[in-house]
Formats: structure tokens, sequence, C-alpha cells
């Protein structure tokens, strides 16, 4: 193995892109990272934790994979050698979690949450309190509100929560968190992707040299930082600019390269997640269902199913075990609503003498536009946005003379009235 001499400070003001530099090399030595864009993001976060008061926010930093074995517990475990009281744990309870955090007694803990999974996962509970309490200590200004027993009295007190929090864990975390990080999609090391075996009596004392020289230059640029609006790459808004602000800042504090590659990483990281991204499990369905209809004026909610527990890369033959029926689907769909702010229900479609409950286009359309991504680049902007021009569009799904009568029980809406067809091919 390689003796590594462990840096000392200098007595001359540290050049900070050169110091992001050694600790990029630090993390190069131990981890093998699925992209370039991911060895500056974490490079980033780590400096960005010597940070904390001076951001609004701080990224959760997620290293997720499908399977064992792909490094993610050593990422955490180099992590903890250069961020500032590090907590690492496998298994937490809120309350335990929220006294960790809120006890300011000891500094402010850098929360390092290996097997998240076994938390949030699959076969996991839900546990919405520690949800709640990571998402709450994303902002500065976030809290928990506690009752405390003042003598006979009670009074409401809100307790700090936020903390920095990398995690690691199999497949996916929670919507809410996932979009409150910067995702590391880890994947097994290649035969010719080599890295140095960690030791901790030796390579501890290496990472905590750098975690002070970061400390010390945090110092010199915490005035230059707070506050700051630092430019951000095109296209990157909202809540993907409110993860990467931090991470940008101190890169350009540090100057040199580090300005552009943290922008680069930004993107590549912004649109990886994205294209990872199958939204909530309605707007699945919404973007299954455009795919259903196919431009059909209406279809019948067994036509629907039976459509969708066809698809072969979708879920909704085994939700919980058991395949989507008539029932769910409009439970679901009716968290959404019309263009005219109706919840979207199932209506009677009046076919060949007999009357099913089914859905129409024009009740789905507006749901559609708001939640699913344009169908392709070269639909026209009155297609993609108009409600109007989407429902002119759609073809009848059954051939019919005459207009499809909507049964007497359900009156049809006026916007939602059928076209009449008899004069159509």
């Amino acid at each position: 193995m390689t003796n590594h001499p462990t840096p000392t400070p200098s007595q001359d003001p540290e050049d900070g892109a050169a110091l992001l530099d050694e600790v990029e090399r630090h993390h190069r030595r131990f981890n093998v990272f699925p992209s370039e864009a991911a060895y500056v993001a974490v490079v980033l976060w780590d400096a960005h934790t010597h940070l904390m008061d001076a951001f609004e926010c701080t990224p959760r930093l997620a290293f997720l994979s499908p399977e064992p074995g792909s490094g993610k517990t050593r990422a955490l475990e180099i992590i903890q050698t250069l961020t500032p009281r590090p907590l690492i744990t496998t298994d937490v309870s809120p309350s335990a979690l929220f006294r960790s955090i809120s006890d300011e007694s000891g500094g402010r803990p850098t929360i390092l949450f290996d097997e998240i999974d076994a938390i949030f996962g699959a076969k996991a509970a839900g546990n919405e309190d520690l949800r709640s309490l990571i998402n709450s200590g994303y902002r500065r200004t976030g809290g928990i509100l506690r009752s405390v027993r003042e003598g006979e009295n009670h009074r409401v007190v809100k307790f700090p929560v936020y903390a920095a929090l990398a995690t690691a864990g199999l497949g996916d975390l929670p919507d809410t968190i996932m979009s409150r990080a910067v995702v590391i999609r880890m994947r097994r090391r290649a035969p010719n992707e080599q890295v140095e075996g960690f030791r901790q009596r030796i390579n501890e004392p290496e990472g905590h040299a750098l975690r002070d020289r970061l400390a010390a230059w945090a110092d010199t640029i915490r005035e230059q930082i707070d506050g700051a609006w630092p430019e951000m790459p095109e296209g990157i808004t909202d809540r993907p600019a409110d993860v990467w602000e931090p991470l940008i800042a101190v890169a350009d504090a540090a100057g040199g390269h580090w300005p552009e590659r943290a922008r680069a990483a930004c993107l590549t990281l912004v649109n990886a997640a994205k294209a990872n991204d199958k939204g909530s499990i309605g707007i699945r369905l919404l973007a299954d269902l455009r795919a259903v209809f196919d431009g059909a004026e209406r279809m019948t909610s067994v036509s629907i199913l039976e459509r969708l527990l066809a698809m072969d890369d979708a879920p909704w033959a085994d939700l919980d075990g058991r395949p989507l029926n008539a029932r769910g689907l409009a439970r679901m769909l009716g968290d959404y609503v019309t263009a005219d702010n109706d919840p979207i229900r199932p209506r009677n479609i009046k076919i060949a003498g007999s009357v099913l409950k089914g859905y129409y286009a024009t009740d789905l359309t507006d749901a559609w536009t708001r939640y699913c991504p344009p169908l392709s680049e070269d639909l026209s902007e009155e297609s993609a946005t108009s409600a109007t021009a989407a429902t002119a569009q759609v073809r009848p799904l059954f051939p019919v003379a005459d207009r499809v009568a909507v049964a007497d029980e359900v009156p049809p809406h006026p916007t939602h009235e059928p076209a009449d067809f008899s004069t159509t091919g």
C-alpha cells in the first residue's frame, strides 16, 4: 500500500481550489463514484457541512443502488472523516435523532444514515415521524414543535433540527426526501476499477487533517458566502436550485476550475434525477392513461384496466400484491381535478344499448397538461399547453353514428359534452 503523508495546514492563506482538489483525491483513493459529477458534488457537500449557518438550506446527499456491495457504506465512512461532528447510524428512532440534533451543547452534528432502506424501504412501515424530521431539517428555519412543561403550565417550543444529512441505501427514498437530495446512483466496481483498502487507524487521521483544513478555510470565506446568491445554470430553478445553491456557492468561493465543474455537475445530476424520476404513483397513472387513451375521446374502465394491466414495465398488475381495479382507479384519479376544478370521477358511457362506467379525455386533459411531460418536442405550443386544443384533437374510441349519450343519472357537464360525430368518417 502506498504511504500518503498526512497533510499539514499551511501558515499561508489556504487556496480553496487546491484544498478541494486534495479532498477529491482523498475520495478517489477509496471511492469509485459513477461519474465525474458525483465526485464534484460529494466534495462540495463535504465542504458545505463546515458552513451550515451561511446557507438557507442543506441538501441531502443520497447514495443509492439496486444491489448491496456498491460502495455506499464506504462513501459514508470517508465522508465521516471529513465532516464536523459526524454521527453515523443504521437505525435511529425519531426521538433519538431529534435529541441528537436539537441538543446544541455539543455543536450541530452531521448525520450519516446508512442502510436507510430499512427505514423507508418497501417492507418498512412508513416512519412518517422520521421523514418529517428529515424534511424539516432541510431548511435553517425548520423546526419541530414540542409541548414543554414549566411548573403547572405547558408551552409550545420550536426546537431546531437543521442539520446536514447523507444517506445510503438500496432502492429509492420517499419522494419528499429525494426532491431535497443530490442523488448518487452507485454501482458495483468493475474488475478494472481499483481502490485502496480503507484502514481506520492509518487513513482516518489523513481525513481528519483535511477536515481541519476545510474548517479553517470555511472560517475565512464565511462572510463571503453568507447570503450569497450564486448564478445558477440555465434551467435550474425551484427545488433543484435550493439544493445546489450551497454547493455552487462553495465552488465560487474556492475559485479555480471549481465554479465551472460545479455548474456542469449540477446540470448532469439534476437531469439524471429527472430521467430516473418516475414521479409519484399518481403521475405515473396519468402518464400511462394518456398513452392508453392515445387520442381517444372516452374509454370504459374495463378497457382502461385491461390496457394498464398489460403494460409490462408498469406497476398496475401488482400494487401491494393486487392488481389495480376500478375502485382503485377511481380513488387515485379522484385526487386530481378537471379544468373546471371538479374531482375526476368515472362517468356513465352509453355503448350499444348498455351503460358502462368510464372516463372522458376532456376530464383528464387538464391533469395531463399540468403533470405529464410533453408527448414530443414537435408538438405545437398550443397542443402542449391548451386543454381546449388537446380536446379538439381526440378521436372516438367507439364508432358511433349519433352523439354518445351519457346516462340520465349522471348528467353531462356542459363543458364535457361529447362531440357530434354524425358527419365524420
